[in-house]
C-alpha cells in the first residue's frame, strides 16, 4: 500500500509538472504571436473594409432557444455590426417562451414564402420571416430536437454568403468584430478556412442599445474566476495552438467558417454534444484526408462578450456538458490518433486532449485522494509536499497571473485598477479550491456519459438586459 501511494503521488507530481510546462510554453508562444498580431493589424486599416465591395459577404447564424431576456439586445447588436455585406439569420429553435414574439414586435417581422432547400439535414422548418425594418434580418422558426447543432444547420441551409459566422444568441459582439475576425482570411484567403474569435465574460458590464458601454468585472467571486479561466484558455491556449495550426476548438459563441466546407462535411452533427469541437475535428479530417492545404486561425482581439453561469448549479451543468462533449468527439475520432495522415493533429493535439483534458479529472481527483490517504497513514513525504505545492499550485497560479497581465499589457479592457487587482487576486483561488470543484463537475460529466445521460439541462440566465446587475 505504501509503495502504491508513493508511486501514485509522484505520478500526480509528474502530471502536474508536465501540464504546467505545456501552459508555460503556450504562454510564451502566445506573447510572441499576440505582438505579431498587433503589428499585422497596423498594416490593415479596418475602416477601409467597412464599405469595400471587395470584402466577402458574411452570414451571421444565431440559434435561439428560450432567449426572451436577451434576444432584442442581441439581434440589435448583430444588425449594428460594422460590415459592408451582412446577412443575419436567427433560428428560433422551438422556443416555448416569447422569443419569437419579441422579435416580431421589435423588428417588424413578416412571414415570407421562399424556397428553402435543406442541403444539410435538420428538423422541419415551420415558417420564415423577413424584417420589414431591416431586410438583412431573416428569422427561421423551426421545430426543436434539443440540439444547437440542428438549429445552426437550419440557418446554414438559408445562408447565401461564402462565410458563415456562428454566434450565441446571448452574446454581444463589438462593432468591428467581423472586420477583425476576417483579418486572417483577408491575409491568406486561399488557405484560411476557419477563424475563432476570443470570448469574454459580459457579466457585470453595462450594455446600452445593444452595445457594450462599460467593461466591469462581475460582483460574484466565482464569476470573476471564470473571467480568469476565459483569459487563460483563449489568450494563452487557443492562440498558441492556432499558431501551430493545431487548433481543435472554435468556440460556438463566435466562430467563422467557409460555408462550402461546412456544407461539404454535412454541417454540424446534430447528435454532437460539443458541436463546436466536433465540427472543427471533422474539418481537420476532411482536409487532411484530401491533402488540401489549410489553416484554422484565432483572433485574440476582445470581440465577443457572453454571459456565463451566475449560479453554481448552472456552472456545474455547463462544465459537465463540456466534458460529455469532449469524450463524445474524442471517441468519434479515435482512429485519427498516431496516424501519419493526420500529422500533428493525430500526434500532438488529440493526444493532448485525451491526457490533459479528458483524463484530467480522474487523475487529479484520484491523486488528491492518494495524498490525503498517505497523510492519514503518516507516510506522506515532506519533500513531495513542497514540490507538489510549487509545481501544482504556485507555478499554475503564476501562469494565470501571466494571462491577466498579458490582457492588461496588450488589450487593457479592464481600465479600473480595482478590477485588475481583483483579477490578479482571484488567480490564487482558481487552482484551489475552484479547480478541484471544477474537476468534480467534469467527473460527473464522465459518469453521465457512461450511463447514457446525454440530455441537455437548462442553465439559469439573467439575460443581457440585466447583465450589468451580475
Amino acid at each position: 500500500m505504501i509503495h502504491f501511494l508513493d508511486v501514485a503521488n509522484h505520478t500526480l507530481f509528474v502530471y502536474y509538472f508536465v501540464c504546467n510546462l505545456f501552459y508555460l510554453t503556450t504562454l510564451l508562444i502566445a506573447l510572441k504571436t499576440s505582438a505579431a498580431h498587433q503589428k499585422r493589424l497596423k498594416s490593415f486599416r479596418l475602416e477601409w473594409f467597412k464599405e469595400s465591395p471587395l470584402v466577402p459577404p458574411i452570414t451571421v447564424l444565431a440559434p435561439a432557444h428560450n432567449e426572451e431576456r436577451s434576444i432584442r439586445v442581441s439581434v440589435r447588436n448583430m444588425l449594428a455590426l460594422d460590415y459592408a455585406e451582412l446577412e443575419v439569420i436567427v433560428i428560433n429553435d422551438g422556443s416555448v417562451d416569447s422569443t419569437l414574439e419579441q422579435m416580431i414586435d421589435e423588428f417588424k417581422l413578416e412571414a415570407v414564402r421562399a424556397v428553402y432547400v435543406p442541403q444539410v439535414a435538420c428538423a422541419p422548418v415551420k415558417a420564415l420571416y423577413r424584417s420589414a425594418a431591416d431586410p438583412r434580418l431573416l428569422v427561421i422558426d423551426k421545430e426543436s430536437v434539443g440540439s444547437k447543432a440542428d438549429a445552426v444547420n437550419a440557418g446554414l441551409n438559408a445562408a447565401t454568403s461564402p462565410y458563415v459566422c456562428v454566434v450565441d444568441a446571448d452574446s454581444i459582439l463589438e462593432p468591428d468584430a467581423l472586420l477583425r475576425i476576417m483579418v486572417p482570411v483577408l491575409n491568406d484567403p486561399a488557405q484560411v478556412i476557419g477563424v475563432g474569435g476570443i470570448v469574454r465574460v459580459v457579466n457585470g458590464s453595462e450594455i446600452a442599445n445593444g452595445r457594450l458601454s462599460r467593461v466591469r468585472l462581475p460582483r460574484k467571486g466565482f464569476e470573476v474566476i471564470q473571467v480568469v479561466e476565459y483569459l487563460r484558455a483563449f489568450l494563452i491556449g487557443r492562440e498558441a495552438w492556432a499558431q501551430a495550426n493545431m487548433l481543435t476548438i472554435i468556440s460556438g459563441a463566435f466562430g467563422l467558417f467557409r460555408t462550402d466546407l461546412v456544407r461539404a462535411v454535412h454541417g454540424f452533427r446534430a447528435e454532437a454534444i460539443g458541436e463546436d469541437f466536433d465540427l472543427v475535428a471533422r474539418l481537420h479530417r476532411y482536409l487532411l484526408d484530401r491533402e488540401i492545404p489549410y489553416r484554422i486561425q484565432f483572433v485574440p482581439d476582445p470581440v465577443c462578450w457572453t454571459e456565463v453561469p451566475s449560479d453554481l448549479k448552472s456552472l456545474g451543468r455547463q462544465r459537465a456538458r463540456w466534458q460529455k462533449g469532449l469524450i463524445d468527439v474524442l471517441l468519434k475520432n479515435r482512429d485519427m490518433l498516431f496516424r501519419r495522415r493526420y500529422g500533428r493533429i493525430g500526434w500532438i493535439a488529440l493526444p493532448y486532449m485525451w491526457v490533459f483534458e479528458l483524463f484530467a479529472p480522474v487523475i487529479e481527483i484520484g491523486g488528491i485522494f492518494t495524498i490525503v490517504l498517505a497523510a492519514c497513514l503518516g507516510v506522506l513525504n515532506e519533500k513531495f509536499c513542497i514540490e507538489f505545492l510549487i509545481y501544482g499550485y504556485v507555478f499554475a497560479t503564476m501562469i494565470s497571473i501571466g494571462s491577466v497581465l498579458q490582457e492588461e499589457v496588450t488589450y487593457k479592457r479592464y481600465n479600473e485598477w480595482q478590477d485588475v487587482l481583483r483579477l490578479v487576486s482571484y488567480c490564487f483561488f482558481e487552482h484551489f479550491p475552484y479547480r478541484q470543484l471544477h474537476m468534480i463537475w467534469r467527473l460527473q460529466g464522465l459518469w453521465q456519459f457512461a450511463r447514457g445521460d446525454l440530455a441537455w439541462k437548462p442553465l439559469k440566465r439573467q439575460g443581457l438586459e440585466s447583465a450589468q446587475s451580475g
